[in-house]
């Protein structure tokens, strides 16, 4: 009984701070100004993730004995290329597999 009411309450405490601000959020007409700032929310919180794990993998800075650093690089650039989601996830994982296997 008391695994059920320590997962109930998890997911109350999860789901409470995601449903409250939806709901009273929807209710409002928020001005154009933020909702533009609040468009590069996603994609500056995906940058502070991502930038951790490829300029620091394991905690420590290397320029050129990082693997994520030169993928992400060359992968960047095949993005900026060819445009292609698909493309660049396969370009990606085959260069890390590939810098993986030389380094």
């Amino acid at each position: 009984m008391s695994v059920f009411l320590l997962i109930a309450a998890s997911a109350i405490v999860t789901i409470l701070p995601r449903i409250i601000p939806l709901m009273v959020l929807s209710r409002l007409q928020l001005p154009d100004w933020l909702m533009k700032w609040l468009s590069y929310v996603p994609i500056s919180v995906m940058a502070a993730l991502v930038a951790q794990e490829v300029l620091v993998p394991g905690g420590s800075f290397s320029l050129f004995h990082n693997v994520e650093l030169w993928a992400a690089l060359i992968t960047f650039w095949v993005a900026a290329k060819t445009r292609s989601l698909l493309g660049t996830v396969i370009a990606g994982v085959v260069i890390v597999m590939v810098l993986r296997f030389i380094v």
